[in-house]
């Protein structure tokens, strides 16, 4: 991590919401979700809130060396937004705490504001992290 990494950092990610991002296609093999409106996910939208995360931090990495992973995500989901609408997320780096980031975000469609909360990441060595995630896979295995 480079030192530029401090609280207060801020960045603003935009993202257009595509139909296959809406909750039939969140688990397609889920009929229950087949039957349910084409508006934005819950599912996508929290991926969407980590990814503005991963963006705002990259510069502050040895990327791809150094990566992240969540570890927490406390979210509301508070207005449905229909594919076409762009989301911006806003996010801020509230502390950071050896290699755990916590981060505020709020996000919003271009007429309501759809969701805010909080989500913490952990800055990994990514090679160490798939060496770890390969030896489980194969313990898994036997």
């Amino acid at each position: 991590m480079k030192d530029t990494l401090r609280p207060g950092l801020t960045f603003e990610f935009k993202f257009r919401v595509p139909e296959n991002k809406t909750v039939p296609y969140l688990y397609p093999e889920a009929p229950e979700f087949q039957l349910m409106p084409k508006v934005f996910a819950t599912g996508y939208m929290v991926g969407l809130m980590e990814w503005a995360c991963v963006q705002a931090i990259i510069p502050h990495l040895d990327w791809p060396r150094e990566q992240s992973v969540g570890t927490l995500v406390n979210f509301t989901h508070s207005a449905a937004t229909p594919p076409g609408l762009t989301v911006t997320v806003r996010a801020k780096l509230d502390n950071v705490e050896g290699r755990k980031l916590s981060f505020s975000l709020a996000a919003h469609d271009g007429v309501d504001e759809i969701s805010q909360g909080t989500h913490e990441r952990f800055v990994i060595d990514a090679p160490k992290f798939n060496s770890k995630m390969a030896d489980k896979a194969g313990r898994a295995a036997s």
